[in-house]
């Protein structure tokens, strides 16, 4: 079925993307994952080609364009080159609209130009070791101390935390925390007392940096809250519905990409002195994938839609997020079993999509999460 919401001017920047993709990311990205970081400069060509900051306003080096079918396009072509490990989607549609929205007007000129150059990479420090969706349970703590606030605590899982030179740290401004005590600061490379911890070895996206940071008595300047004191808990609220659809996004794309890779492989693929294509059981695997991908596509497609427009809520991002993201686990599931032994193999692109994608159903919101969003909508 074809696409019906895009315009010329996204088939266009899809191209710019997939031309980036092709120069600046496919032929680096095996050194990434060795390195289990990918390289600044690459931020930095991100810039150049305008990929970074599509919705920040043009005064401040931006796109100028919130339109967020850009997002959309920019989070599908990611996933089908399996570029997680250059996270501007976390960049761009989780950490821009903090910034843009709730920014003043000295924070946005100090940090947006960076933001939009790629010379400066943010981060957002929510999950520690014992607090993950439950933000009730963060006790990361900042003291007021006049001109300035004394932070103290630990953030775990936190991406691009390696290369951040700007973190969004969500801490406890008040004893109890919670849904009225939490407020967002600003920690940014070089402030004393502000040490990053191991890079973490995951099972997938080896080229992404995810990172333990840790803040002893750090001096975070009052200049840098972000937003109204003890009032994050709102703005993360705000804000979680295009993280989810991003991530759902991709969740399509991928496993949209894996069917592809799939049937091609079935086609050429000889078992029993015929391709594998020709077996009953592989044409019904393949038949079903296709459907629930078609389904997740309308779907999601009318969520990018709605979004773009600024009407999409936050049960039916949670929706999108659930749905895409289980999609893609058993699409990748399934796509590696068709292609046996050689699913197994680092070097087969299933292989890499199995593990790359299997945190989308926990980051973001776990699927658990998303369903309690849900129900609780529906039942109080």
């Amino acid at each position: 079925m074809p696409r019906q919401i895009f315009t010329e001017e996204h088939h266009a920047f899809r191209e710019t993307v997939r031309t980036f993709l092709a120069k600046e990311v496919t032929p680096h990205y095996e050194q990434w994952e060795k390195d289990g970081i990918v390289s600044r400069a690459a931020w930095r060509a991100a810039g150049r080609q305008g990929l970074l900051g599509p919705a920040v306003p043009e005064e401040y080096g931006g796109g100028g364009q919130s339109d967020f079918r850009f997002s959309a396009v920019l989070a599908e072509e990611f996933a089908r080159a399996g570029a997680a490990g250059l996270a501007v989607g976390l960049h761009n549609d989780i950490i821009g609209p903090y910034l843009t929205t709730l920014g003043t007007e000295e924070q946005k000129r100090r940090w947006l130009p960076g933001f939009c150059s790629g010379e400066i990479i943010t981060a957002i420090a929510m999950t520690e070791p014992g607090a993950g969706s439950d933000l009730q349970g963060i006790r990361t703590s900042a003291e007021d101390a006049g001109d300035h606030w004394i932070l103290n605590g630990s953030k775990t899982f936190i991406s691009n935390g390696i290369l951040a030179d700007l973190v969004i740290v969500v801490a406890k401004t008040t004893p109890e925390g919670g849904a009225h005590g939490l407020s967002l600061l600003v920690v940014e490379r070089g402030m004393e007392g502000f040490e990053r911890g191991r890079n973490l070895d995951k099972i997938g996206q080896k080229a992404q940096d995810t990172a333990e940071l840790f803040f002893r008595d750090v001096r975070v300047p009052k200049e840098n809250l972000l937003g109204e004191p003890n009032g994050a808990f709102v703005h993360l609220m705000t804000h979680l519905a295009q993280e989810r659809m991003t991530i759902a996004v991709s969740g399509i794309a991928a496993a949209e990409h894996l069917l592809e890779i799939t049937s091609q492989y079935v086609k050429e693929r000889e078992a029993f002195g015929r391709p594998l294509a020709k077996l009953q059981h592989i044409r019904f695997e393949i038949a079903e994938m296709a459907t629930e991908c078609a389904v997740t596509r309308a779907f999601v497609d009318r969520c990018i839609a709605d979004h773009a427009a600024g009407t999409l809520d936050a049960v039916h991002a949670s929706m999108a997020k659930w749905w895409a993201t289980e999609l893609q686990k058993r699409v990748a599931d399934r796509c590696l079993q068709l292609h046996g032994g050689y699913g197994y193999m680092t070097e087969y692109r299933v292989a890499k999509a199995f593990t790359d994608g299997r945190i989308q159903t926990i980051y973001g919101g776990t699927t658990e999460i998303m369903k309690e969003i849900i129900g609780r909508s529906l039942l109080g």
